[in-house]
């Protein structure tokens, strides 16, 4: 009998404007077994974050218009039925220590960055949701 998979039934919002990038994340997240929808701009997450509630979010913070500083600051704002208490990973090229800092005390609960192992990606999905029961 097979493991189950680690992200079985889990809904996950992506939100990045790369293509390519926005593949990745949904490929790889999919294979382990979660529902992804994925966005190209903060716009369209708050927006889908509101409708469909899912349970993780994973935010590219180098967008065009709205980057993903403003997005979780607006998430934040919301009532937690809203969606304002979701465990959110901030997905990004910008690595270094000022910009984890940044990002957590935006509102990120992770900050990792790109580009990201597979099996990581995966493992830090699977830990937020454990992890944001406690938001």
């Amino acid at each position: 009998m097979e493991a189950p998979l680690p992200l079985a039934g889990l809904n996950v919002l992506v939100v990045d404007d790369d293509d390519d990038s926005r593949f990745y994340v949904t490929t790889v997240l999919e294979s382990d077994g979660a529902n992804v929808v994925a966005v190209a701009s903060a716009a369209a997450a708050l927006e889908a974050l509101i409708k469909l509630q899912p349970e993780v979010l994973v935010c590219d913070i180098a967008m065009p218009e709205e980057d993903g500083y403003t997005l979780i600051r607006k998430v934040r704002s919301l009532k937690p039925d809203q969606g304002g208490q979701i465990p959110a990973i901030a997905l990004t090229a910008y690595g270094d220590t000022e910009d984890r800092v940044r990002a957590l005390e935006a509102g990120f609960q992770t900050h990792v960055a790109k580009p990201v192992d597979p099996n990581e990606l995966v493992e830090i999905v699977a830990s937020s949701v454990t992890n944001g029961k406690n938001y």
